[in-house]
């Protein structure tokens, strides 16, 4: 509505927004404080807070602008700071867009190479159990440097001077600014793949902390780190340290060091040599002087003197084993014919003919044994079962009634006393020749008591 008096809150944040963006004091602002709440966003953007003891202002650094930092910013850190400010509309809060950042009473790639060094010795990659050994005797040696610098020169030199025999192969690599990093780490790859390089030495000459920074890059580390090849780093001059120093196999504080380092003297080999040679000539010599006295002596003593003692004993022994043999030999042929005829005696008494003859005779007798057993037997039961015969026939009760007895039959069982009877019973008798049948008809009972 036309003369409404009243603002959204956009449109006085957009306001307030212009006014801070018109203002020229509010552009390129140089403001120094402590870092706080640091964020790194994985897009690269890096959100933080920058306070003293007073106040604090939110600040944002992006992509573009911290991909440019050489050091880490953490929690804590004092900063020196250039950037816009500018009102964030979303929330209506001013903050700090910063452009630039660097330490505040450190330089930005000390503090980088502080922070970078204590990481990858927090991982191990500094610990000596990592450190391979360099060859004593290398044949081809690799270089990974410019080209055209100073250093592949220095150690050229050095190498040809002290140790001509070793060849020298230059694997070439931009060792300054941008491009110096990826330049490196490929140059120790092709080194890696050559297959024959017996020992690489990675380096440049002298120059200010930002011309060696390409040996600080965390890539560079790791990739000297991971390398199967024996590294020394030769990087700048004797005061000058970077991360490849500590990484790398041996450490060399100039090229021509790193050199000297690779290579054994070859003066000093002559030397060794030399000395080699002599301790050898002395100790054939007393080895030679040593066997000649021992020659001597033996030449000069008693069984050499008079060598038939040495063997008069064992002529004796031999003729011992001599007599001991024959003897053995006429034991081993008689023992043998004895055994033969006692096999032989032993052979004839189990031979097919008279073991027949010895069954048949056994059979013989065995036969009449049988035959004795088998009468006596025969007779023994016969005798036994008239014995039982007769027996039987004095314990038959049938044999009784030929003497005039009967056999009383209650209802098909004996009865054998007047008490089993009753008057008026049917009663069945046996006789001798046949069955009565009859009815009692009184009881006597022969114990005193009376007619029932």
């Amino acid at each position: 509505m036309a003369g409404n008096p009243y603002l959204s809150v956009q449109a006085l944040t957009k306001y307030i927004k212009r006014k801070f963006d018109a203002d020229p004091h509010l552009r390129n602002v140089y403001v120094k404080g402590e870092l706080s709440n640091v964020k790194s966003h994985p897009s690269g953007h890096i959100y933080f807070t920058l306070k003293d003891d007073k106040s604090r202002i939110q600040a944002a650094m992006f992509r573009s602008a911290a991909s440019s930092l050489k050091f880490r910013p953490e929690n804590g850190m004092n900063v020196l700071i250039t950037g816009d400010v500018t009102v964030y509309e979303a929330s209506g809060q001013y903050q700090l867009y910063v452009q630039s950042m660097q330490p505040d009473g450190i330089g930005a790639l000390y503090l980088a190479f502080e922070q970078l060094k204590e990481s990858l010795g927090k991982e191990g990659l500094f610990d000596a159990r990592w450190k391979q050994p360099l060859p004593p005797f290398p044949q081809k040696i690799g270089v990974v440097t410019a080209q055209s610098g100073a250093a592949i020169q220095d150690i050229c030199t050095t190498i040809g001077r002290r140790y001509p025999l070793a060849e020298t192969i230059l694997f070439p690599a931009i060792v300054q600014g941008p491009q110096a990093a990826p330049s490196i780490i490929n140059s120790i790859a092709q080194a890696e793949a050559h297959g024959s390089i017996d020992v690489l030495i990675v380096g440049r000459g002298g120059g200010s902390i930002e011309d060696l920074w390409a040996f600080n890059e965390e890539s560079v580390a790791r990739a000297i780190f991971s390398c199967r090849i024996p590294i020394i780093s030769a990087v700048g001059h004797e005061t000058d340290t970077t991360i490849a120093d500590f990484v790398s196999d041996r450490r060399a504080p100039t090229p021509t060091a790193a050199a000297e380092m690779a290579v054994p003297a070859r003066e000093e080999l002559i030397d060794r040599i030399m000395d080699r040679k002599r301790t050898l000539y002395r100790s054939l010599s007393n080895q030679i002087k040593t066997e000649r006295k021992r020659l001597t002596s033996l030449q000069s003593s008693y069984p050499l003197q008079f060598p038939e003692r040495l063997y008069r004993p064992f002529m004796e022994k031999l003729i011992g084993f001599e007599g001991r043999l024959d003897r053995s030999r006429i034991d081993m042929t008689i023992q043998p014919k004895t055994e033969l005829l006692r096999l032989q005696s032993l052979l004839s008494s189990y031979s097919p003919g008279k073991q027949i003859k010895e069954g048949n005779r056994m059979i013989d007798v065995l036969t009449e044994r049988l035959t004795r057993a088998a009468f006596q037997e025969i007779k023994g039961k016969d005798e036994s079962f008239k014995a039982t015969i007769r027996t039987l026939q004095a314990l038959n009760p049938l044999a009784v009634m030929d003497r005039g007895f009967s056999i009383l039959y209650q209802n098909g069982k004996v009865a054998n006393s007047v008490r089993q009877l009753g008057v008026g019973d049917e009663i069945e008798i046996r006789l001798q020749d046949g069955m009565v049948e009859a009815k009692v008809q009184t009881i006597n009972v022969q114990d005193g008591e009376g007619e029932i």
